[in-house]
């Protein structure tokens, strides 16, 4: 039986990988333990968009995973919305950031 040796090179690669949607959250937040502001919703729904954008560009029968994009588009929407409304200075703050049209 051959046994698979563990190199540190391998490991040091999974330990050092940084984590996207947690430096998102670090961005975006409004203090120190914001995980669910407004701002950070659209930021992590935004990445998850464009990575589905990606998938469906090479899956382009995988119905299901576009209705969930479809889902998440219409979330990232109400949500600028309600941004527009409560604080206009912060919402074209984020869609320049973002490079979001509009």
């Amino acid at each position: 039986m051959a046994k698979t040796k563990t190199t540190v090179e391998t490991t040091t690669k999974t330990k050092n990988k940084p984590n996207k949607k947690s430096d998102l959250i670090k961005k975006y937040r409004t203090h120190k333990d914001d995980t669910g502001s407004t701002e950070v919703q659209v930021a992590v729904l935004t990445k998850k968009i464009s990575e589905l954008t990606k998938h469906l560009k090479s899956h382009n029968k995988d119905f299901d995973s576009r209705r969930g994009l479809l889902l998440m588009v219409g979330k990232r929407r109400r949500l600028l919305n309600y941004l527009k409304k409560s604080d206009e200075k912060k919402y074209e703050k984020l869609i320049k950031d973002l490079g979001l049209r509009k």
